[in-house]
């Protein structure tokens, strides 16, 4: 992959000029739905005052369940986005309030069923640690979904208050989608270090995002910005690609890398800056053989990614388009011999 780059930049020059130039991402209204699921779900109830017993005891602990005005620590894994593999940790403080339209002793009076309220952060995780980047919500719990929310929101009505890394500014709805298995519920003074040991339970989260920049493929006087690797060429009607082959893609808004590059700095050429996020390329709605992807030496929020055609990918106009963070680009078109 880095001789395929290195040799690119080299012979590029016209078609990387034209990239930096014509660069800047739009400012993205069109929301994305990610779907995170969180396993080994502990919620850790503060039923002790004395903070010396905090987190003191071994032993799995039981109680049950929370009062009014209590307050909670919520710690999960997260294991998958959109059904994708990843990693990650779920930390929500949660401030129980069991707010009813006819409360019972111990309740909250109320025009709306909610439980508590919660702030919770999303951090996620490559499947080898590698991290993407972190999402930040504000929720009322329990009760209905927002207005206007996807089907796959099921409970709870959140807002996303912002991100770090790939998911910087973004904004949006958050809630519950499914409780596949309930969290358990642990007194404070449980052991913490052994929560994955005592297991809990799994829930999907769904967020409604509004991502604040998206990626996008760039494009020439010719054409989407899509070279053939082995000359360099851009890919045209007169040049097509054939399936099996390996070409170049040029493109904005990739994110953050590694190693990390101050904002508004050049890719450097030595170590090549390599993509955080998953990046997910189809073609014909096909995912393909993503080679690799790094930020463009010299240049800023320019980035390359190498990808094969798929082998027996028909002739004539291919749609190509990227998916970053989980977040897709718009779709060009790409001709096939």
């Amino acid at each position: 992959m880095n001789h395929i780059i290195k040799q690119t930049w080299k012979r590029l020059a016209a078609v990387t000029v034209c990239l930096i130039a014509c660069r800047g991402v739009a400012l993205s209204q069109t929301p994305v739905i990610l779907e995170i699921e969180a396993d080994n779900c502990v919620q850790y109830l503060q039923d002790v005052s004395d903070w010396s017993k905090f987190a003191s005891d071994s032993a799995m602990t039981t109680i049950s369940g929370a009062k009014s005005f209590q307050s909670i620590v919520n710690l999960g894994d997260i294991v998958a986005v959109n059904g994708r593999p990843a990693k990650g940790t779920l930390v929500s403080r949660i401030q129980v309030i069991f707010l009813t339209t006819t409360a019972a002793p111990g309740q909250a009076i109320s025009d709306v069923v909610r439980g508590g309220v919660s702030n919770s952060s999303f951090e996620i995780l490559q499947p080898d640690g590698t991290p993407v980047g972190t999402i930040m919500a504000q929720t009322i719990l329990q009760g209905a979904a927002p207005p206007g929310s996807p089907a796959a929101l099921t409970s709870q009505n959140g807002v996303i208050v912002g991100g770090t890394g790939s998911f910087l500014g973004v904004r949006g709805q958050a809630g519950l989608g499914a409780i596949i298995k309930a969290p358990r519920n642990a007194s404070f003074t449980e052991d913490p270090a052994n929560r994955r040991i005592y297991g809990g339970g799994k829930m999907r989260f769904v967020m409604q995002m509004i991502p604040m920049f998206r990626p996008e493929i760039a494009s020439t006087s010719g054409g989407p910005a899509i070279v053939h690797s082995k000359d360099f060429s851009l890919v045209t009607t007169a040049n097509p690609a054939k399936p099996g082959e390996v070409l170049s893609l040029f493109a904005n808004g990739l994110g953050s890398t590694a190693p990390s590059v101050e904002p508004g700095k050049p890719f450097p050429s030595a170590p090549l800056a390599l993509v955080n996020s998953p990046v997910e390329l189809t073609v014909n709605s096909a995912p393909v053989e993503v080679i690799g992807s790094a930020g463009l030496p010299g240049s800023v929020d320019a980035y390359q990614v190498n990808f094969r055609v798929p082998p027996g990918t028909a002739s004539g106009t291919a749609s190509v388009q990227l998916n970053v963070a989980w977040i897709p680009s718009s779709t060009v078109s790409i001709a096939i011999q």
